[in-house]
């Protein structure tokens, strides 16, 4: 699959998509907790989608609940890792940037959160999966866009290493 040269993911826009993913995650919390009570749940799509407001202690799924200073720990590193690394990745990438700008973007909503309350805002109930928010949704969209990425840049990648073995050997 050939993407197009010309699509591009300069600073500018990783650094607006990063904003854009931290900001629409904080608004739309900031709607759940302004018109909700906690554990409250509003069907949109009954047994299917609902609305329900919760606070995650912990990270996905709930899995270690109360560990803050952990949380608050790593998230850091990560989205210091995100920016140290997207700098090495080309513009041209717009695929593998987009990813990360969304995964930074998400990780600094969450992590908002953990450091005002200690909890996590999740207010997206699919009823077959645990409650989430729109910087989970970032996260894992940004996730999708890296792997797809990788799956599509090798082809360039393994004709570049192709020519250069056989430039190398001697054979034309």
């Amino acid at each position: 699959m050939k993407l197009n040269p010309k699509w591009k993911v300069s600073d500018r826009v990783f650094w607006l998509i990063l904003l854009g993913a931290m900001v629409v995650d904080q608004w739309t919390k900031y709607i759940v907790q302004s018109n909700m009570a906690e554990y409250e749940s509003i069907p949109i799509i009954p047994n299917i989608f609902h609305l329900t407001y919760i606070l995650n202690p912990g990270a996905a799924f709930g899995m270690m609940a109360n560990k803050t200073i952990f949380f608050v720990a790593v998230t850091i590193v990560v989205i210091a890792a995100i920016l140290y690394f997207y700098r090495t990745v080309p513009p041209e990438q717009f695929l593998f940037r987009l990813g990360l700008a969304l995964q930074a973007g998400g990780a600094v909503g969450n992590l908002i959160d953990r450091l005002r309350t200690g909890l996590v805002v999740d207010f997206l109930d699919f009823r077959v999966f645990p409650v989430f928010n729109m910087a989970d949704t970032a996260i894992t969209i940004g996730v999708t866009l890296i792997l797809i990425s990788l799956i599509i840049t090798p082809e360039t990648e393994d004709k570049k290493l192709a020519q250069q073995e056989t430039v190398g050997s001697g054979e034309s």
